[in-house]
């Protein structure tokens, strides 16, 4: 069976999330700054009279910072509790891949990586991460819970 994800970059990363799992995807929105929340959150933007927590998945994934001149992307994530930004580097594209080609985690994840990936798929020439999308918005929270 053919399972469809929307891929992204975060540092050297490629990361996917089921298609179904994607509202939209925007160029860089100005953000407005919250204080006081965890660091993972870079703030909330104003998506056509909606206001949304845009949540840094470098930040979230431990990865080292990237240049203060980088355009970030928004992943409009659908939610329960409604809509969620994930910036990331870049945008992918969506890819199908036959889901039994899936494989569990590399055991070498480790950190808040390991809870956050669920698992991967061989693409060539790269790997292609899994996000948990619910467990990656639960900012503030700890990640190994």
């Amino acid at each position: 069976m053919a399972v469809r994800y929307c891929t992204f970059e975060v540092d050297s990363l490629l990361i996917g999330v089921p298609v179904d799992r994607v509202q939209e995807i925007l160029r860089y929105q100005d953000v407005t700054r919250v204080p006081l929340v965890d660091r993972s959150v870079h703030g909330l933007i104003n998506l056509r009279g909606q206001i949304i927590t845009a949540i840094d998945l470098r930040v979230r994934l431990q990865l080292p910072p990237r240049d203060e001149q980088d355009r970030l992307m928004n992943v409009v994530i659908q939610h329960n509790d409604g809509a969620v930004s994930l910036l990331v580097d870049n945008i992918g594209e969506v890819v199908e891949v036959n889901h039994s080609q899936y494989e569990r985690s590399p055991e070498t994840l480790t950190g808040v990586a390991a809870t956050l990936i669920v698992g991967t798929f061989k693409l060539d020439p790269r790997l292609l991460l899994v996000l948990d999308v619910d467990r990656a918005i639960q900012v503030g929270e700890p990640a190994l819970a």
